[in-house]
């Protein structure tokens, strides 16, 4: 008998919980779920995930990330014209509910107070409010105040007025969730523990595909028994050779449509930290869009806890790369402004497509679309979500729906092995999806090279020289590289010392701080020009084979800029993470190659654009059909 024959009744109205943060959070993260307005007054605490005991004459305040309700994503991507708020209480307590326009400005919208009755006897308080102001953004919250007594919050949530289409049972009511991992065991096992800690999840879960592709697996890590006891025979492993994230995740999504009836999967990283209630709301509001509807939850920092690191992206038509959605920026803390003190958060945020460390994807959308592009890794969230849009399915990035993951800034993936698949998928993203101008994808290329250049950056040079190469060989061997792209890769970088990474500075002589003239950051724009004329004039130079043996100096990582490594001949840098350093050494003759041939690549790469372009677009949907994954995935097609 599976978990879910046993599993409580879902509430089918219920949009978005009230949920509290874990024991043992920080101050800061605690900022995101309640805030307290006046720091003079008693704090409240949680007594577990839902429910708040608050002390006489406490105020507590639910204009937070996680428990507002982002009324203009409702307004504009669902079918629901109104909400009712449900608050269940214990004690005498008065309740105010507002609403921000898309400029944040507060709007009273009602308040009650809890009649004087029994003690310790549950009040419900209910509020029906319109969703009828919400066109360019604001959101909607609660505040509660106690008086002359204690007050237990019991529940609180958002609720439609009426079930959503399909029932309490059923492919409609069920979502599947899938997980590729790659020797990451423990937290393969923490995202499936996930998955059942909280009942109403629980309860909603039809089936868990976690496709495991690396050496350590998941099966063998303390706890996987117990995490997949839990989730019985709704949990199916599938071990497979690495194909990258774009294999991991096409095999879950191949699966999903063919074992399951779910009209909905949810996939997710393996190495985050997950907000269960937020695989709920991803739920919750694709069932009530308006047409199928990838659905993604954003990304708060797992370093920096209280870091919303994403609000959501879209693609940069000029330089044909991914950039933040207008009106959002990376990393606002919510410890240091919060909701109610952040203009930008009240405005509504359309994106173009979201990264799958958690993402809803309406079955509808693969049946049409397809599965990814072979792209081993990144970009195959993008293209496939840009195919949908092609085809009306939008995408939508939900506030209050996030995972904490690791930050792009706390990764060094735009100059290692990664930067091979950066670039290479960047052109075919632009070959399949843009039919502008593609000068500033040029221009762009070509000040990355430089800069690289300058940085003594020779092995991510050289990456990306093997990434036009491969691009410029057409969409044909996409999946047979799948398997080997990785080693290739790792190959091409292995002979450079700026790939090297030495544990500590420590192992090296101290830095001689010769030849260290003209390092400082120049001021204005004159002063970056003369720095570049003196920075090129020195990478022409010979350099000294002294600060090869010596380096010059120990740069950190946040000081590595390109005024600074481009006046010296041997330096170490730190890597993101503080896990070590590379010893980056200046070749003249290594650079002076690779700028000779990547000039002879560029001139061929825009020679040839519009013809690859024919070759790729008129490739993708064998590509991208299952017929053509299975073969990759070495599974027998049975249709």
């Amino acid at each position: 008998m599976s978990q879910t024959d046993t599993a409580h009744q879902v509430d089918e109205t219920l949009l978005q919980r009230l949920v509290l943060p874990r024991a043992g959070e920080s101050a800061g993260v605690r900022r995101l779920y309640v805030e307290h307005p006046n720091p003079a007054t008693p704090r409240a605490h949680a007594i577990d995930r839902f429910r708040l005991r608050m002390r006489p004459d406490t105020e507590v305040s639910f204009a937070t990330y996680f428990n507002a309700f982002p009324a203009a994503y409702w307004r504009r991507w669902t079918t629901l014209q109104s909400v009712t708020l449900h608050i269940e209480l214990t004690g005498r307590a008065g309740v105010q509910v507002y609403r921000s326009k898309a400029d944040a400005a507060p709007v009273l919208l009602d308040s009650a107070v809890t009649e004087v009755g029994v003690p310790g006897q549950t009040q419900t308080l209910r509020f029906d409010l319109p969703l009828t102001a919400f066109e360019d953004g604001g959101w909607m919250w609660f505040d509660v105040t106690a008086e002359e007594e204690p007050v237990v919050l019991e529940r609180a949530g958002w609720h439609s007025p009426t079930a959503p289409p399909g029932g309490s049972t059923g492919p409609e009511a069920k979502v599947t969730i899938g997980i590729p991992t790659f020797n990451r065991p423990s937290d393969a096992v923490n995202a499936l523990a996930a998955l059942t800690a909280d009942p109403e999840l629980d309860a909603r879960v039809g089936a868990v595909i976690m496709v495991d592709q690396g050496t350590k697996n998941a099966k063998d890590e303390p706890g996987f028994a117990e995490a997949a006891a839990r989730l019985g025979d709704r949990l199916v492993v599938h071990h497979q050779g690495n194909l990258g994230g774009s294999g991991g995740y096409a095999r879950v999504m191949h699966e999903a449509l063919t074992t399951t009836e779910a009209q909905r999967f949810v996939v997710m990283d393996d190495d985050v930290d997950v907000e269960p209630e937020s695989i709920l709301r991803l739920v919750s509001f694709g069932r009530w869009a308006q047409t199928p509807t990838i659905v993604g939850g954003q990304m708060l920092n797992l370093q920096e806890r209280s870091h919303l690191h994403s609000m959501g992206e879209v693609l940069d038509r000029v330089r044909l790369i991914w950039e933040k959605a207008p009106n959002t920026s990376y990393d606002h803390d919510f410890a240091k402004k919060p909701l109610l003190a952040t203009k930008e958060l009240h405005r509504r945020v359309d994106v173009e497509f979201n990264g799958w460390w958690l993402c809803l994807i309406p079955r509808k959308v693969l049946e049409e679309v397809g599965l990814p592009m072979p792209f081993f890794i990144k970009w195959d969230d993008v293209e496939l979500a840009l195919r949908a849009r092609r085809s009306g399915y939008p995408t939508v990035g939900l506030p209050g729906a996030a995972i904490w993951h690791m930050a792009w800034a706390d990764k060094d993936d735009r100059i290692d092995w990664q930067s091979y698949f950066h670039l290479r998928n960047r052109l075919i993203v632009a070959a399949l999806h843009h039919d502008g101008s593609r000068l500033g994808l040029y221009v762009h290329l070509a000040k990355a090279t430089l800069f690289h250049a300058l940085t003594m950056e020779y092995s991510t040079l050289a990456l990306q020289l093997k990434a036009v190469r491969d691009f410029k060989a057409g969409p044909e061997g996409l999946h047979a590289l799948l398997p080997k792209a990785l080693g290739d890769a790792q190959t091409v970088r292995k002979g450079y010392p700026d790939a090297q990474l030495i544990t500590s500075a420590t192992e090296l002589p101290l830095p001689s701080g010769r030849d260290m003239a003209g390092t400082r950051k120049p001021l204005g724009k004159v002063g970056k020009v003369v720095r570049m004329a003196t920075a090129v004039a020195h990478q022409l130079r010979r350099e000294n084979p002294e600060h090869h043996e010596r380096p010059q100096a120990n740069v950190a990582a946040q000081d590595s800029w390109w005024w600074l490594l481009s006046k010296v001949d041997g330096v170490t840098v730190t890597v993101s993470g503080g896990a070590g350093v590379v010893y980056r050494k200046r070749s003249r003759a290594e650079a002076v190659r690779l700028a000779k041939e990547f000039a002879g690549e560029f001139v061929g790469l825009a020679r040839e654009y519009g013809s690859l372009a024919k070759r790729y677009r008129a490739a993708a949907p064998e590509l991208t059909s299952e017929k053509t994954w299975l073969k990759t995935f070495g599974v027998k097609d049975e249709t």
